[in-house]
């Protein structure tokens, strides 16, 4: 039997079934990985310094010099066929939820709903003193005439609906472990499982599917391990459950 239909067949029998996403699934829509070695961001800058709430309290000229320009890099990005699929899986009763460690808001591009955010999201921001929300534009506006730190209109700084370094988790994350917990099926897709503590999820798990480019910190836990394009390969495994080949 091939790796994409044991996958497809590991997935037929899970009734309950949750994906994890990473970096490596929006690769594919032009938005660099963070951690690939050579090339990801984090080789070409510091985390702490780019994206940090401390930076951004404490030097926010240099927070919208760097964090705030990769933050809206993302706005444009297209949902690729990856993203799609899940859509679709989620439509279809396959999956019941969606993970992501993304930032990117592909996701709900792509159509999902059950989406939790962990790591936040870049389309929107939230005053900290009145937790009023602005899009994305209103806060380019500002910066764009030189209000930095941009302020609401109670005179709040505005900051990012990101998870940076320096912040707690949202509760989403919480719940979202209990969920991994109660299902029968966690799919790991393009992340390398090495962040904590989104990286417990693959711990917690009853039964655990890797699709990744490369290795990852789990996979001798992994039931099924798939390293191969993501688009491709879930391409293939969608396409035999489809067509009930199982």
């Amino acid at each position: 039997m091939d790796k994409y239909k044991e996958a497809a067949v590991v997935i037929k029998k899970s009734k309950n079934i949750v994906v994890l996403t990473g970096a490596g699934i929006s690769t594919e829509s032009g938005i660099p990985d963070f951690r690939s070695p050579g090339e990801g961001l984090w080789t070409k800058m510091d985390p702490m310094e780019a994206l940090s709430t401390k930076v951004l309290l404490e030097e926010p000229r240099k927070f919208y010099e760097t964090g705030f320009k990769i933050i809206t890099t993302m706005k444009d990005a297209k949902p690729n066929r990856a993203h799609e699929i899940l859509a679709k899986m989620e439509q279809g009763g396959i999956i019941q939820l969606v993970i992501t460690q993304n930032i990117d808001n592909l996701h709900f591009k792509a159509g999902s709903q059950n989406v939790y955010e962990v790591h936040g999201n870049s389309r929107s921001y939230t005053c900290m003193n009145c937790n009023k929300s602005y899009e994305i534009s209103t806060i380019e506006e500002k910066v764009e005439l030189n209000e930095i730190p941009p302020k609401c209109t109670c005179g709040g700084v505005i900051r990012p609906d990101v998870v940076m370094f320096g912040d707690m988790l949202p509760s989403c994350f919480y719940t979202g472990m209990r969920k991994v917990q109660e299902a029968d099926l966690l799919i790991a897709i393009g992340t390398s499982l090495t962040v904590y503590p989104v990286s417990q999820l693959a711990e917690v798990c009853r039964k655990l599917m890797i699709i990744n480019l490369s290795s990852t910190a789990y996979d001798y836990r992994s039931e099924v391990i798939i390293n191969d394009n993501i688009s491709e390969a879930l391409t293939k495994i969608y396409s035999i459950l489809e067509t009930d080949n199982v």
